[in-house]
């Protein structure tokens, strides 16, 4: 271990950071996948650190979401006080700053916007590393950031990620790409040879094949093995079932009813549309009507859900815990904050995309140190993944994602390393609607995930009109029983 780096590693995270210094002699990248809060970054900060003490010194860029650039800065100054850092980051960016930190051999923090934006400056350097944080984010090959980051020359790679396959074997290609360009076949190929026998037609032999080969360069430790159990705190999962409001459910039926007329005449890319657009309407009157339509109006009482969450939040508060919630939809991140503020008499926080990069690390930095604060509402977007907010032992997901990954990574934001209280989980869903049918249906796909596989929402725009009608309708009687 560098001895600039502080702090002691856990046994496992030492064999991450000595994995990727292995990798790093044979010019060979690794993609670090560890299950989120297992502590991904002090190891690639261990081995940022190594590469400096061992080889001669080079610049170092360090790609992230803008809303992670805080969290980066924190963590070096925790873990490598000295490190020469410099962020390229905001409109007042310089290249003159820029090439400077470059002659000084800098460690060089910017985002993925930018990595697309100031391409030609950023690629036109020879890195002795390049690390991509949350390399998720480069999944589709498509994308401009994607191809900037395989445009990028560095003589070590990595790429940390806890969901290297978040939608579908494509997303490993593409990381796998940047890591080492040439291991797998080009894009086309790849779709030929992997991807659709893999996504269409459950193809076991090349999903064995493509793990043959992407294995080498794979590190996924998870938080049920035996190794790394004792680490951390017992986690559990809640699903609770609440019931519509009659406004929600008088919603729901119009809304029904306007999709099963529209889908009659639809079809190709048309049906897809409005199929997503239907989804999301019932995803948000699940949430609360007023997302819908303003004029169903914004009562407290015309969500059963926001009611249950009132009162569970009560619980937590009342116990001395803290709580995050997660939402997919900004206005409902507004008005659980108004509600539950109220309902409390205490602040309540809300850290979503349009803040500032300053704000944003003073908001997390509240929450984590004010006991006066219980309680800390995310969008699921902005604050799923990279933040550590261990001060909170619940965690809610007010309305589903549908891709277990993502909700698992926004669960991560507590129950992870330095966390020292068990966590509870809770998955507020309404009875007899769509959440509770896609559920179920969510449980059963879990286990693909395992092979490399695991879907987002797009496989429910290939469902027929009597499947469509079967998972979203409203079952009276079930939701009454709620």
């Amino acid at each position: 271990m560098p001895e600039e780096v502080r702090g002691v590693l856990r046994p496992y995270q030492v064999r991450g950071f000595s994995w990727l210094a292995f990798l790093s002699q044979f010019s060979l990248g690794g993609c670090l996948a560890d299950d989120m809060g297992l502590g991904k970054t002090i190891q690639a900060i261990a081995f940022l650190a190594h590469l400096r003490k061992t080889e001669e010194e080079k610049p170092v860029l360090l790609v992230c979401p803008t809303s992670l650039l805080g969290n980066w800065y924190r963590e070096l100054q925790k873990f490598w006080p000295e490190a020469p850092l410099y962020i390229y980051h905001g409109t007042a960016r310089k290249a003159e700053e820029f090439h400077e930190a470059v002659e000084r051999s800098s460690i060089i923090l910017t985002t993925y916007s930018l990595l697309s934006r100031d391409e030609e400056l950023i690629c036109s350097i020879p890195w002795g590393a390049a690390v991509l944080d949350e390399a998720q984010n480069i999944k589709n090959p498509m994308t401009r950031q994607a191809q900037a980051a395989r445009a990028i020359k560095a003589q070590a790679r990595i790429a940390l990620t806890g969901t290297p396959v978040e939608n579908h074997a494509g997303d490993l290609w593409s990381i796998l790409q940047f890591l080492n360009p040439g291991i797998l076949p080009n894009w086309g190929r790849f779709q030929r040879e992997f991807l659709r026998p893999i996504q269409e037609e459950q193809n076991e032999e090349q999903l064995e094949r493509l793990r043959r080969i992407a294995s080498p360069f794979l590190l996924r430790r998870l938080k049920s093995d035996p190794t790394i159990a004792p680490d951390l705190p017992e986690k559990e999962v809640f699903k609770i079932i609440c019931s519509l409001g009659t406004k929600q459910a008088q919603l729901y039926r119009k809304i029904l009813a306007e999709a099963e007329q529209g889908l009659k005449e639809a079809k190709g890319m048309v049906r897809r549309g409005l199929i997503l657009a239907t989804l999301t309407k019932l995803k948000q009157d699940c949430a609360h009507p007023c997302l819908v339509e303003d004029s169903w109006g914004a009562k407290r009482a015309d969500s059963g859900k926001l009611q249950r969450l009132e009162e569970m939040i009560d619980e937590v508060v009342d116990s001395g815990g803290k709580a995050l919630v997660f939402t997919q939809f900004i206005e409902m991140g507004r008005k659980i904050r108004s509600t539950l503020s109220d309902r409390l008499g205490k602040p309540v926080l809300f850290y979503h995309g349009g803040l500032s990069r300053t704000d944003r690390d003073a908001l997390i930095d509240r929450f984590q140190k004010d006991e006066n604060i219980p309680v800390l509402v995310l969008s699921l977007r902005a604050g799923g993944t990279g933040l550590n907010l261990t001060a909170a032992s619940h965690v809610f997901h007010y309305d589903r994602w549908w891709n277990p990954a993502v909700e698992d990574q926004a669960t991560d934001r507590a129950h992870r390393i330095g966390q020292e209280k068990d966590v509870q989980v809770i998955h507020l869903i309404c009875g007899g609607t769509l959440e509770e049918r896609i559920n179920d249906l969510i449980e059963r796909k879990r286990s693909v995930a395992s092979g490399l596989v695991e879907s987002g929402e797009a496989w429910l725009t290939e469902l027929s009109g009597q499947e469509l009608s079967k998972l979203w309708r409203l079952d009276e009687e079930r939701e009454e029983m709620t």
